[in-house]
């Protein structure tokens, strides 16, 4: 079933929609020279902060499903490294055609590129509506905004899409299904990697009716990007997040108490654990820390495919990873939805809810 807003639903619900402005106006504004002050997120951003350039682990997709035994047994055990050690790798030969990659990151430049009030919509109070357009992280509870705008959809269990811009229903749906199966795919290879069955995530989890959102993100030009910030540092919920973006940098995760600098391969995916995967393998893999910064020169553009159990699944450590004596439970469990609604609804702060449900 696909589920689009209507003009019906836009009037119906306009009182409630929160008045927010939009980053890529006020940035593009002729006299726009120095953020705003609820902007500035620290004077010393980057200047104490270890960056490095390191290699990011690699992940060969087409091997997961090679039928030579050592080749699938070589790239399960890269998987567990990259898990253990990073919590982050970039993924090649996923099979998803680099057009369709690329037409689903101009349909989300298109939909950018509406009118501030068409754009406005879609500006839901509820952090988990199908569809939802903002600023920020939460401007309801942020002390500081971030520099970015974003929109989150809604694509798993349920479908849901944009009336405009046109061709976003169909290529999103065509987007969703590539990517969801990669997740998939590499959530069996992982699940392996743990010493479980190959299935056992994807049964445990529900992942046949798991929770999908697409989410872009846009970091306009920031004529003070020493002072500013596109999203902090942060985890992110559920077990994998796919992403894709443009040529322009920005991503840093952290990896040993440094950031280090993401530069993508043409054609691939970058992935990372997430919270559910932590608590799930009782903190073996841990869900890794990362943010983007801005620039004042060039817009930066990303797409995020997060994938997480069915809503209403309970996420515990799983039994064969614990040890009563040894490695006891560190998690409490939580259903899906009611971790979700709690992070979205707070400020956005480092692993702050996953610290406040271990045991």
């Amino acid at each position: 079933m696909v589920a689009t807003i209507t003009q019906a639903h836009v009037e119906t619900d306009a009182h409630f929609r929160p008045k927010i402005g939009c980053v890529k106006d006020l940035a593009e504004s002729s006299d726009f020279t120095s953020i705003p002050s609820k902007y500035s997120y620290s004077t010393t951003l980057n200047q104490q902060d270890v960056v490095a350039d390191e290699q990011i682990p690699i992940i060969d997709f087409s091997l997961l499903n090679s039928n030579i035994p050592d080749q699938r047994a070589k790239v399960i055990q890269d998987l567990a490294k990259a898990c253990q050690d990073w919590g982050f790798f970039m993924v090649i030969n996923h099979g998803v055609p680099e057009s369709l990659m690329e037409r689903m990151l101009d349909m989300c430049t298109d939909f950018f590129n509406l009118a501030e009030e068409e754009k406005l919509q879609c500006a839901e109070v509820d952090v988990l509506a199908p569809i939802r357009f903002g600023t920020s992280f939460n401007p309801s509870v942020d002390k500081v905004f971030f520099w970015r705008d974003f929109l989150r959809v809604r694509t798993h269990p349920q479908f849901h899409s944009l009336p405009r811009p046109a061709s976003f229903s169909e290529i999103s749906l065509e987007y969703s299904k590539r990517t969801r199966h990669v997740a998939r795919e590499l959530l069996k290879g992982i699940s392996e990697s743990l010493g479980l069955e190959e299935c056992y995530i994807d049964k445990a989890m529900e992942l046949e009716s798991c929770y999908q959102v697409l989410i872009a993100n846009l970091y306009p030009p920031c004529p003070q990007p020493e002072i500013a910030m596109g999203l902090p540092p942060h985890s992110d919920h559920g077990l994998l997040t796919l992403l894709i973006q443009n040529q322009i940098g920005g991503l840093q995760v952290n990896h040993n108490g440094k950031w280090v600098n993401v530069h993508p391969l043409p054609n691939t995916y970058l992935v990372n654990t997430a919270d559910h995967l932590e608590i799930l393998s009782n903190g073996k893999y841990k869900s890794v820390l990362h943010r983007a910064l801005v620039n004042n020169k060039a817009t930066r553009l990303s797409l995020a495919a997060t994938h997480g159990p069915c809503l209403d699944n309970v996420v515990t450590p799983v039994t064969e990873l614990v040890d009563s004596e040894n490695n006891p439970a560190q998690y409490h469990g939580m259903t899906y939805k009611e971790y979700m609604e709690a992070l979205l609804s707070n400020h956005i702060h480092p692993k702050s809810l996953l610290d406040r449900i271990r045991v």
